[in-house]
C-alpha cells in the first residue's frame, strides 16, 4: 500500500516537472526534500526522547542506577548487528561523506543512506549512546536530496543544490532554526553558492522548520525561553570564554581522534569491539549519568534556576545543594564527554559530534561563570554564559562561526545575546583555526586531498583527477640517436617536448623544441649531435597519484609548460599546464551553483 502511494506521488512529480520551468521545479523540489528531511528528524528525535524519558522514569521509581548503563550497551551491539546483517557490513559516519560525495562522486549518495542513518543512529543514540543525531539527520537529508535529483535526472549543479536543501532542512527541523540551517549548508558543505541559489535552500529550511513545529513536541527540541539581559560590563569575561572554548575545542578534536585511532588498532571482531567499548561507556554513564544520550535535557537544566537537579539519581545526590560539588561534577563531565562520544562512535555506534559540541559548550560556559561567581570575583549571568558557550565550542569544532552564532540566537528565542555570541564564536574559531587547520569532521578527507576547504581554488582542484589530464601518446627518443631523428619527429607531429628514455622506459631527460631551436637549423650540428648531449634533467616529476593541487604547485615552482609523469618509476607521459588550466576552468564553471 505504501509503495502504491509513493508511485502515485512520483507520477505527480514527473508531471509537474514536465509542466514547470526548471527553476520552478527546483523550488518545488526544495519543498519536497524539506518535508522528507523534517520527517526523518521527527522519527529520530521522538524515539530518542521516548527512550530517555522511559529510562529516567524507571530509574526514578526503581532507583536502578545501572539502567542507563545497560541501554547503551544494547544500542551499540544492535547497531553493529544491523550494519553487519542489513547494511553490508559497513556504514559511513560523519558529514565528511557528503563533502566526499560532492567532490568525488558527482553529488551521488547511495540510496541506503536514506534509511541507514535513521535506523543505526536511533539505536545508538536513542538507547543512550553519548553522541548526537544531527549528523545522521544531515546525511539523511543530503541522501534525500541526491536521490530525488537522480530520480528526475537533474544535473550535477541541481543535485548539489538539493543536497544543500536536505542538509538545511535537517538542521532547521532539528532546532527550529531555519537561518542556522541555511548557514550550515552554505558555510560547512557547499563550495560556491551564488545569491540566487539561496532561495531554494531557504525554502527547504523554512519547510523543514515548519513541519517540525507542527508535528514535533516542543519539549523535544532544544530551546530556551528565559534568558538574562546582556551587560556590556561583562565583555571581558566573554572574551575569556571565547579563548577557553577555543582551547577546549582543540582538546576535544585531538582526543576524539586518539580514541578513534585506539579502536581502529584493536584486533577484535566487531561484536567484541562493541562490547568492549560499550562496557567502558557504561561505566562512565554509571558515574556521570548526564553522558547518557544527546544530553539536551541536562543543557536545559544547567540554564535554569536549579542546576543542582543534575545530581539527582546519581552517586553524588547527597551533594545536590553543594555548589562546589556541582561544579566539580560539571567539570569532570565536561572533560570526559569527548571520551564518551569517541567510544560510542569508534566501538561501532552511529551518531555525530554536533550535539556533543553543544553539550560541551553549555558545560564549559556554566563551569566558567559558576566558578567565577563562587570565588566572589564577579556576579555573571550563568544562563547567558551557558548558552553562549555552546556557540564557542560549535564554532571551534566545525569552523562554522556564523552557524554557531545564529543557531544559538534562534534557539534562545531572540537576539539579545548577539554581541557576546559574535565575540565568543569568532575568538573560538580563530584559536581553533590557528592550531587545527581543518574542522574535525574533514581532517581525514583533507589528508587524502578529497575534502573541501575555505580555499576555493583548492576546493575545485580537489575534484579533478590527475590521471584524466595525463597525455600518454607523446613520442619518445633514445639518448644515442642524433638530432636528425628528433627533427623528423618534430616535422611529423605537433609535439614540442620529448622524453628521452632507455630500453627499459627509464626517463633519462627531456628535450624541448625551444631549447634546441638554434641547433636544428644547422645541418652539420643536427647530423653530429647526439640527443644525450643536449637533453636536460626534468626540474619536477609528477606521479599519477599526485593531487591536482600538488601538480599545479609543481607547475608554479618549475615555471614550465610541460612536466613529465612517472608511473612506478617508469616514463608514462606528460601533463600540459594549459590542459590542466582548461580542466580547472571547466570544473569551476560546472561547480558554480546558480
Amino acid at each position: 500500500m505504501f509503495k502504491k502511494y509513493i508511485s502515485k506521488l512520483e507520477t505527480v512529480i514527473a508531471i509537474a516537472q514536465s509542466l514547470l520551468t526548471p527553476k520552478q521545479f527546483i523550488f518545488l523540489s526544495a519543498v519536497l526534500v524539506g518535508i522528507s528531511s523534517a520527517f526523518a528528524v521527527i522519527v529520530l528525535k521522538t524515539f530518542a526522547h521516548w527512550v530517555f524519558s522511559f529510562a529516567t522514569y524507571v530509574n526514578g521509581i526503581l532507583k536502578l542506577g545501572f539502567m542507563n548503563s545497560i541501554l547503551p550497551i544494547i544500542g551499540i551491539v544492535l547497531t553493529v548487528l544491523v550494519v553487519k546483517k542489513v547494511l553490508g557490513g559497513k556504514i559511513q559516519k560523519g558529514t565528511s561523506q557528503i563533502l566526499y560525495a560532492v567532490a568525488k562522486k558527482a553529488s551521488i549518495i547511495p540510496k541506503k543512506q536514506m534509511y541507514a542513518q535513521i535506523v543505526t543512529s536511533s539505536l545508538t543514540v536513542g538507547l543512550g549512546g553519548s553522541a548526537g543525531l544531527e549528523s545522521p539527520i544531515v546525511i539523511t537529508g543530503a541522501a534525500f536530496g541526491s536521490n530525488y535529483a537522480q530520480k528526475y535526472k537533474l544535473s550535477y549543479k541541481d543535485r548539489t543544490l538539493l543536497i544543500g536543501c536536505g542538509v538545511a532542512a535537517g538542521i532547521a527541523a532539528a532546532f527550529n532554526a531555519p537561518i542556522a540551517g541555511v548557514l550550515f549548508a552554505v558555510e560547512v558543505l557547499l563550495v560556491d553558492v551564488s545569491i540566487a541559489a539561496f532561495t531554494p535552500i531557504m525554502i527547504a529550511a523554512a519547510t523543514g522548520a515548519l513541519v517540525s513545529v507542527i508535528a514535533l513536541d516542543e519539549k523535544i527540541l532544544l530551546s530556551f525561553k528565559q534568558q538574562q539581559s546582556f551587560d556590556y560590563h561583562n565583555i571581558i569575561y566573554y572574551i575569556l570564554l571565547g579563548l577557553l572554548t577555543g582551547f577546549i575545542s582543540i582538546y576535544y578534536s585531538r582526543n576524539f581522534q586518539k580514541v578513534e585511532h585506539f579502536f581502529a588498532k584493536l584486533k577484535l571482531s566487531p561484536y567484541k569491539k562493541a562490547l568492549f567499548g560499550a562496557s567502558i561507556l557504561a561505566i562512565l554513564i554509571f558515574i556521570f549519568p548526564t553522558l547518557f544520550g544527546e544530553g539536551y535535557e541536562s543543557i536545559k537544566t544547567l540554564s535554569e534556576s536549579d542546576p543542582g537537579k543534575l545530581l539527582e539519581n546519581t552517586l553524588f545526590s547527597e551533594f545536590r545543594d553543594n555548589s562546589w560539588a556541582l561544579l566539580l561534577f560539571v567539570g569532570s563531565t565536561m572533560m570526559l564527554k569527548v571520551f564518551a562520544t569517541g567510544i560510542t562512535l569508534s566501538s561501532g555506534g552511529n551518531g555525530g559530534n554536533f550535539a556533543p559540541s553543544l553539550f560541551l559548550g553549555s558545560y564549559v560556559g556554566f563551569f566558567f561563570s559558576k566558578f567565577l561567581n563562587l570565588t566572589g570575583l564577579t556576579n555573571l549571568p550563568i544562563s547567558n554564559f551557558t548558552m553562549v558557550g555552546m556557540a564557542g565550542i560549535l564554532s571551534g569544532l566545525f569552523h562554522a562561526p556564523l552557524t554557531a552564532i545564529f543557531l544559538i540566537a534562534e534557539i534562545t528565542g531572540g537576539y539579545n545575546l548577539m554581541i557576546p555570541l559574535m565575540i565568543v564564536a569568532s575568538i573560538s574559531f580563530a584559536i581553533s583555526k590557528r592550531f587545527e587547520k581543518h574542522s574535525m569532521d574533514v581532517k581525514t578527507l583533507v589528508e587524502k586531498g578529497h575534502a573541501f576547504t575555505s580555499n576555493k581554488d583548492t576546493n575545485v582542484l580537489s575534484t579533478l583527477e590527475t590521471n584524466s589530464i595525463i597525455q600518454t601518446d607523446f613520442l619518445t627518443i633514445t639518448p644515442d640517436e642524433n638530432l636528425e631523428r628528433l627533427v623528423d619527429l618534430i616535422s611529423h607531429s605537433n609535439q614540442v617536448i620529448f622524453g628521452v628514455v632507455d630500453a627499459k622506459q627509464n626517463l633519462l631527460g627531456i628535450v624541448h623544441f625551444n631549447d634546441i631551436r638554434e641547433i636544428i637549423f644547422n645541418s652539420y650540428r643536427v647530423k653530429y649531435t647526439l640527443v644525450k648531449e643536449i637533453m636536460l634533467a626534468p626540474i619536477e616529476i609528477i606521479s599519477p597519484d599526485d593531487s591536482m593541487e600538488i601538480v599545479m604547485n609543481k607547475f608554479e615552482k618549475s615555471k614550465k609548460a610541460f612536466l613529465p609523469v612517472l608511473k612506478e618509476e617508469k616514463y608514462y607521459g606528460f601533463i600540459s599546464k594549459s590542459t590542466a588550466l582548461e580542466a580547472y576552468r571547466t570544473k569551476l564553471k560546472s561547480m558554480t551553483i546558480e
